[in-house]
């Protein structure tokens, strides 16, 4: 091999890492958790919102109100980045709590997906690296709920949406557990609980 390989053992860049770790990329890295829900009997509609860019949003997914603005419109899922040191299962139960008021549900997985992906302004060595922990449950009710972070939460029919309604990206995470959107490219050979790898160059 012509470059050692570089693992996913990191520690900062100062000092120098110790044999067997690697520097922490440096185009950044995220740890996402993301709810994919469901009303009982209906696999046709998903659980999704519009944000408040008033709320909290830096506090509830690390999105600042810059990035907040970004989003606009569009139907996000429930979900966020892990806080730093906080297992999956304990941050989908947090979205839960703190987007959603919500009961506590019992959630299927998570799955994990890994993405890297190159930003078209980046100049950094590496790319961004995403890990995407999506976890899967049916909501009580057929009503959606209620939830001061949202202007609307909605049972979105994905069948009549399109990725470009959808903001952050968010039709990708649809894409690999097999629920993409009307005129979303599907995910290459990914479907169900797994663990998987794609490149790609986009921004979020």
């Amino acid at each position: 091999m012509s470059d050692p390989r570089r693992f996913a053992r990191l520690r900062p860049t100062s000092p120098a890492p110790a044999p067997g770790f690697s520097e922490v990329p440096d185009g950044g890295m995220c740890l996402s958790v993301f709810l994919v829900l469901r009303p009982a009997g209906d696999r046709s509609r998903v659980l999704m919102g519009r944000l408040d860019p008033r709320a909290p949003w830096a506090e509830l997914g690390a999105l600042d109100p810059a990035r907040a603005a970004q989003v606009g419109n569009r139907w996000m899922l429930p979900s966020s980045q892990l806080l730093l040191f906080e297992s999956p299962d304990e941050a989908a139960r947090r979205v839960l709590r703190e987007q959603l008021a919500g009961p506590s549900l019992s959630l299927e997985g998570p799955a994990v997906f890994s993405e890297a992906y190159r930003r078209s302004e980046s100049v950094t060595r590496d790319p961004h690296w995403d890990l995407h922990f999506v976890y899967r449950g049916d909501w009580p009710s057929s009503r959606p709920p209620v939830a001061s972070p949202w202007t609307e939460l909605a049972f979105v029919d994905l069948a009549s949406v399109r990725p470009s309604e959808i903001g952050r990206a968010q039709a990708d995470v649809l894409a690999l557990v097999d629920l993409a959107p009307q005129g979303a490219d599907p995910a290459p050979g990914l479907g169900g609980p797994s663990v998987s790898a794609t490149a790609r160059t986009r921004r979020r």
